[in-house]
């Protein structure tokens, strides 16, 4: 049993992993001609799209990603804590799960992002590829506010290493 639970909570994880990086790539306005974020839009289309008849976007928000997010999220709180014979006795519980769902995976989306800039960044600095590009659009708002505080060293740039601490220190306050 406890291999079930592992593969659909592997499985639901990466679908609200894949619809949070929509939303994400949204936010951070990355060039959707990337091969990239294309395969993002047309593994989440077919829920997104649906969700964008219904609801209108409000500002620079897609509404639709975002419920799509939160759809995304309860099924996999649901599934998993019914596989698991979690009990939820009242709706605030079953929200605060939802809401640390899907802080957790926007938090490891970061992690595992800025983790493969820096990454990148050390083994083909100035080069370019679809990821990098990505990647790029996707965390440089992220790690611009920790480059103000901490300049490079030695030509160095720590601020990735800061923003990877301080995204595992959140996800172990979650945790909590």
């Amino acid at each position: 049993m406890n291999a079930l639970i592992f593969i659909v909570e592997t499985l639901l994880s990466l679908a609200l992993f894949v619809f949070m990086l929509r939303l994400l790539l949204q936010w951070a306005r990355a060039d959707f001609r990337n091969p990239l974020a294309q395969a993002v839009v047309k593994i989440t289309n077919p829920l997104v799209l649906p969700l964008r008849k219904v609801l209108p976007a409000v500002g620079k928000l897609d509404t639709a990603s975002a419920v799509a997010v939160i759809l995304v999220a309860i099924i996999n709180v649901a599934i998993v804590s019914a596989l698991a014979n979690v009990y939820m006795p009242d709706a605030l519980a079953w929200v605060r799960a939802v809401v640390v769902e899907i802080l957790r995976t926007g938090l490891s989306a970061y992690f595992w992002a800025i983790l493969l800039y820096a990454v990148l960044s050390m083994i083909a600095p100035g080069g370019y590829s679809p990821v990098q590009s990505l990647l790029a659009a996707l965390c440089e708002p992220v790690l611009r506010p920790f480059r103000r505080i901490i300049p490079p060293i030695a030509n160095i740039d720590f601020s990735p290493l800061w923003a990877l601490i301080g995204i595992q220190a959140l996800l172990i306050l979650l945790r909590a």
